[in-house]
Order: structure tokens, then sequence, then C-alpha cells
């Protein structure tokens, strides 16, 4: 059972899944919910811009491209056109309070949106609607490099922000909204460091919380067609106050004089409704040319420049940039995964409520039986029974706290689920302890987090989770495949002694240097690899395993008495066959005699013949256990198919072993008659060993038949019920820790 699990364990660490007890590789398998962090784990951890509104179009940016090309932006109309499901009736305020531009910060470590909204005002839905043209680009086109460049250049080119290495996360300075816009435009062709150098800036308007903007102004390139004697000024901020500001807006995003046109207030304040019921932060991006008499190079202005000119709004707006933080591609195939193998996952976060339902919905978390989100307050204004209603019903909790976390915790248990539970901060610590398997960060987790594990991930990822359920699974069948193997084995070498003597056999059919021989090479080898054998198909198709399913159930017993039976009766069989077989008449001559004396009484024994029937018997002990061993692999599929040379070359490699030392212990002079008291074998003791050899085999392929048949009939043949009666918790389970109420007042890490 240790090997098993030190097995488990080593593999799962290659998997960036770090056990740190053995005994937690068996809890994976019985876990029922997960409930894990959004933001780095679920998602990318990653602000990313995905779509770029323009005054007619709306195109959306592939966040998980890998390369760098135009191509990664593509025209799509219909993408993110109408409000969100939950958004639709919602006034402007509503969805403001519920979204990401809400400018209540977010519970968590990650910078909130710098950008917020203040006020969004009830629109007419329809005035989204305008003419669809071609202008820019077709429906499905992707858009020329230059037109990116200039779309987004007020993003790039009004920010202090550094991009990472390789548009990554690593040496990046500046705030993760601002820095998603570079990111958009590096991965779409454009030299970022180009274009600050042929834009030097010439004079800015500080970012201030108070207004919600940021401004510079540049020297403009040819491509700008500024007028003579003008800068360019960018400014870009939160899209509800640029839209105050501007009194043009640029058709298809595209400057110049000819595609200017006035400015659609409506349209652009319910493109921002839109958009942030979709659970997206928004910036507005807008530029307009300058004198250059009324700026000074180097001049730090003031928030006026923007909101104070005496001609009121002047702005031209460019665009709409939604951003969000994207799912990790690999978790949503993780959750479909979980889901076949009948684990549900919850998803926690400090995020806003609309933000949290979209990631749901995009991950898979929000359908029609888990249809939205619940926030932390609520789940503070619930009572015990409440809450344990409230966890059975929704999987996405928005706004929460750590001591949300510990509620949620408790009211999943105590309506009997096994729980994963992920968290990363010090006052995570308790809600990794109460859950049956806490789950710490490994790249962004607290010691103290660790330490309150019982597993860390290496790579914060929820696939691995996955990842590692399934090889709790594969531990438990293993773990019963070991037992299949060796107790066979085990019980066959002391049977065949018995039968053997009941059988009226000269000798005992085998010796005590034999068993022993067989007990440690077919444990060894046999038996092992059974324990490092890779997942079945379809092991993440059948529900988590019960607590308190017995190791050994009715039909594993009945696998290992007709391995028993199987192994015995072909050892005692064969040395019986052996003894009455007539060519080997002539091996009773009175000169070839061994007698023993037991209790008064001797026996005599034709030492020849006697040397046949244990050799005999030995092969076919440990072929028969071959044959045993190779059925056992898998514990439904069959075993009379290709698929039992390939998955784990290991059994293959025992099967070469056993095979080799048996001929070796069989044929080497001396060897075989002073220490394991038997002859070399003939044609036909081969034949009996190899018939035998398939008999059992086939047998036991018989049986694996009959119960797939039973179990498509809808017959237990899985033992489910076969288990140990685990007590529910009792309501003193849903108590608080001591001390538990001071987490309160800390954020919720992620």
């Amino acid at each position: 059972m240790t090997l098993t699990y030190s097995y488990a364990v080593k593999i799962m660490a290659s998997h960036n899944a770090i056990v740190r007890a053995l005994p937690a590789v068996e809890t994976l398998g019985s876990v029922t919910v997960i409930c894990s962090d959004k933001t780095g784990t679920l998602t990318q951890n990653i602000m990313s811009l995905t779509a770029f509104v323009t005054s007619n179009a709306r195109f959306k940016n592939n966040v998980d491209a890998a390369d760098r090309v135009p191509m990664n932006f593509v025209r799509d109309d219909t993408y993110l056109a109408e409000r969100a499901s939950l958004g639709f009736g919602k006034s402007g305020d509503s969805i403001l309070a519920d979204g990401p531009n809400n400018p209540e910060r977010r519970r968590g470590k990650d910078p909130s949106n710098h950008y917020t909204t203040d006020e969004l005002p009830t629109t007419d839905p329809s005035s989204a609607k305008v003419p669809t043209t071609d202008f820019p680009f077709k429906q499905g086109a992707s858009p020329t490099k230059e037109w990116i460049s200039a779309a987004l250049s007020c993003g790039v080119l009004c920010s202090k922000c550094v991009l990472g290495e390789g548009g990554g996360r690593a040496g990046e300075i500046g705030n993760p909204t601002e820095l998603s816009i570079l990111r958009a435009s590096y991965f779409a062709g454009i030299d970022i460091e180009e274009l600050k150098n042929d834009c030097p800036i010439v004079a800015e308007v500080p970012f201030s919380s108070d207004y919600k903007f940021m401004a510079t102004v540049h020297e403009p390139t040819a491509a700008d067609k500024a007028p003579a004697g003008t800068y360019i000024a960018y400014v870009k901020g939160a899209p509800d106050r640029m839209v105050k500001f501007c009194k043009n807006q640029a058709k298809g995003g595209v400057m110049g004089d000819d595609n200017l046109e006035p400015i659609n207030e409506d349209y652009w304040l319910e493109q921002i409704a839109i958009l942030s019921s979709h659970g997206l932060r928004v910036l507005g991006l807008t530029k307009c040319f300058v004198p250059k008499s009324s700026i000074k190079v180097g001049e730090q202005l003031g928030a006026e420049f923007v909101n104070g000119r005496p001609e009121g709004k002047w702005l031209t707006m460019i665009g709409l940039c939604a951003i969000m933080d994207p799912p990790r591609p690999e978790c949503v195939q993780a959750i479909k995964e979980a889901h076949r193998a009948g684990v549900r996952v919850a998803m926690i976060t400090g995020d806003h409520k609309d933000t949290a339902t979209a990631i749901g919905k995009q991950l898979g978390l929000v359908d029609e039986k888990y249809h939205a989100a619940v926030t932390g307050p609520e789940l503070d204004a619930m009572s015990d029974t409440e809450i344990r209603k409230c966890c059975q019903e929704h999987n996405v909790f928005a706004r929460a706290s750590p001591q949300n976390k510990i509620r949620i915790v408790k009211a999943l248990q105590a309506e009997g689920e096994i729980t994963s539970m992920t968290g990363d901060g010090v006052n995570d610590a308790p809600a990794l302890k109460a859950a049956n398997m806490g789950v710490a960060m490994g790249k962004e987790g607290t010691d103290v987090a660790r330490e309150a594990s019982e597993m860390i991930l290496a790579d914060d990822n929820f696939a691995t989770i996955v990842y590692a359920i399934k090889q709790g699974r594969v531990v438990w069948d293993n773990l019963r495949k070991v037992l299949l193997v060796n107790t066979p084995i085990n019980n066959s070498q002391g049977l065949s002694v018995v039968f053997g003597m009941l059988a009226q056999l000269p000798s005992t059919p085998i010796t005590g240097i034999q068993i022993l021989y067989s007990n440690f090479i077919c444990a060894v080898t046999l038996g092992f690899v059974c324990a490092i054998e890779p997942a079945e198909d379809g092991i993440m198709s059948v529900p988590p395993r019960r607590v308190g399913k017995r190791l050994i159930g009715r039909f594993l017993l009945l696998r290992i008495a007709l391995g028993t039976i199987m192994l015995t009766g072909a050892v005692v069989s064969s040395a019986k066959i052996i003894e009455l077989n007539p060519r080997y008449a002539d091996l009773r001559t009175p000169d070839m005699i061994d007698c023993t004396t037991l209790k008064g009484v001797t026996t005599c024994v034709p030492t020849e013949l006697l040397y046949k029937i244990r050799a005999t018997a030995f092969n076919v002990l440990d072929f028969g256990a071959i044959s045993i061993m190779m059925s056992a692999r898998f514990s439904y599929l069959s075993s009379l198919h290709p698929r039992v040379f390939v998955g784990n070359n290991a059994a293959l490699a025992s099967c070469a072993i056993v095979t080799v030392l048996q001929l070796f212990t069989t044929y080497v002079p001396g060897l075989n008659t002073v220490i394991f008291q038997m002859k070399a074998m003939d044609a036909f003791g081969w034949m009996l060993t190899i018939v035998w050899m398939v008999s059992i085999f086939l047998v036991m392929e018989v049986e694996k038949a009959i119960r797939r048949s039973l179990k498509a009939k809808g017959s237990d043949t899985d033992d489910h019920d076969c288990y140990d009666e685990v007590p529910l918790p009792g309501t003193e389970h849903m108590k608080m820790p001591k001390g538990a109420s001071k987490l309160n007042l800390q954020e919720l890490n992620k």
C-alpha cells in the first residue's frame, strides 16, 4: 500500500501536484466538490483586451494567441453585441453596481479597476443598433496592422506602463488594465518601443482617481495626418467621462476629417452597459489635435486641460476597450472532465457579481441548474440552514471573504459532500484546514497556506486538481489490482500443499523454498507492476468513490476466490497428472527411493518422479500467476486485446523477468536439484504449464465479461453498496472556529 501511494505521489509531483501527506492520495478519489479561487487558478491572471468597439463595428481579439499577427483581431459584430441575460431589464446603475466598473473596490489583493464608472444612465437598447457597413473592414475580416496601431495608439502612448518580457507578466510594470492594451498591440505585431520613440511625449496630465483619466500630448507622425502647427493629444479614462468630453466620433475608428461624425452618446453609453453586463472592464480611448502654441514642452498639465476647456466638448471618441482576465483554456476542458466524473466545481472569488457570473458561464459553471452567483454579503445574512441550501444551488460565489469560504466548506460537508478547497493567503488557512482536501498555491501562495494544506499546486492551475483527482481514483483501483494479484498467489502457495495431501500425492507438490521464492518474486514483480498501472479508459466517467467504501467488496472477493481456486486447482491437478501419467512409469525404480519419517510413519517416494512433479507444479504456479496479473491489469476492459501489450512496460518486463528466472531455476544443474528439489522439465510438463496458463487467463476473462454484462444491465458490480456508514456532521459542525469573525477585517486574496 505504501509503495502504491508513494508511486502515485511521485507521478502527481511530476505534474505539479505536490501531496504533503500520503493518506491524502486516497481522499482525492472521493472528492465530490472542488471549491476553487478564480484569479490565477481558473483564469490566466493576465488582464487581456478581449474586444474593441468602434462607432459601427466590433473586433474580437484572440487572447490565447501566441503569434504576433494582426489576424488576432477579427471583426465580429455579433460578439458581445447584446446585454448578458442577467443584464436584461436592469437599469444602468444596477448593471454598474454588480459589474467590474463599480467604484467599490473588489475584494482581493489584485488592483481594482482604476478607471471605474461613476454613473451609467439608463438608455434605450435600440440605440445600440447602428447601420451595418463594410467600413473599415468586412464582417469576418481582420484589420490591418496600421489600423490597429492607429486605433490603439491612445492606449499605448497614453501610458507609463512597461510590458513584460515576450508580452507576459515577467518584468511588467504598471496597472493591469492599461497593460492589457499594450499586450494586445504587441501580439498584433506592433513594435511598442518604436511607436513610443516615434511619438515622444511633449506634456501630460497624470492619472488621478479624482477625475479618472490620463492625458498625454505627443509629436504627431505622418500617419496621424495632423494639421500644421498642432500636437496630437490622447486621453483615456473612465468611459462614461470620456463620452461627456467628446464632440465627435471616428467612424470605424479611423481618424481624419472625412471620417468624423457627431458623437452618438446613447450608442456609446449602451455599449458601456452591454460590456459591463458581461463582467468586462471598459476603458474609453479618445484623441484630438491641439495647437502647439498652447503647450509648453515638458509641462505638467492639470485636469482642466481635459475637463475645463472653454469649447466644452472637444475630443473624438475612437473606441471602447473591453478587458477581462480570461479563463485558462485547459480549465474549460478540465471542468467538463470533472463534471463527467460526477465532481461539482464551485468558484469563489472576491470579484464583482457580474464578472464572476460571466467567467462562470465561460467555464461552464453557470447553467440552468446553477443559474446565478451569490455574493459574500448575501451569505453573511443567511442562517446555517439557509447557507446549506444555498451552497447546493449555486456554483459561483462573488465578493466572498475568508470567513465565507469556511462557511461554504462546512455547509457542503454538512450535506455529505467531500470538499476540496483552494487558497493562497494567510486568512485562507482555516478554510484549507476545514476542507477534506486543502489545496494551496505554489507560486502565489503563502507559507501559512501551504502548511495548512494537504496538497500544493506548483503551477497554480485548476486543471492540475482534476488530474490529481484522477490519480486518486487510479490509486484506489491499483490497490485493488495488487490485492487481486497477490492474494490468490499467496493463498495458492499454502492451499496447494493442503489439497496435495488430500489428493494423496506422494509428497508436497511444492517445497518450502519454492514457496518462499514464488512469494518473493511474484510480489516484487507481478504484484508491484499493478501498483503502477496507468488510468483505465472511463475512470473519469464514474461517480466519486463513497467515503467508507470497503477495499474488498463482494465482487473483488469473488475474483480473488476464483483466482485462488483456479491457481490451486492447476497446481494440484498438474502434479496428479504427472504422478499418474504412464510415461513416467520407468521413474518408479527401486534404486531411486526417497524415504521420510514423520511421527514414526515412514513414507518412500521415487525421487525422480517427485522432482518431475515439483518442477511442473512450480512452473504452473508462477506462470499461472502471470495469467492472473495480465487479466487483473484491467478491472472491466478485456485483456484479450492489443491494449494488454501497451501502457505499462513494467508489466511486460515483469513477465520476461519471471520467465527467465523460471527457466534459470528449472534447468541450471545443482540449483534445480539441490536448492529447489526438482528436475529439468520435458515437453509434456511445458504443455501442461501452457494449457493451465491459458485456462486460468480465459476463466478470469470470462468472469470479467459476465461482470460487464451485469453492469450494462444496471447491477452494482463496483461494490458501491459495500461501505461502512459514516455519519454526517451534526449542527455543531457548522459553528465557526474561534477567532474566525476577525477574518472579515482582511481581504480574500484571490
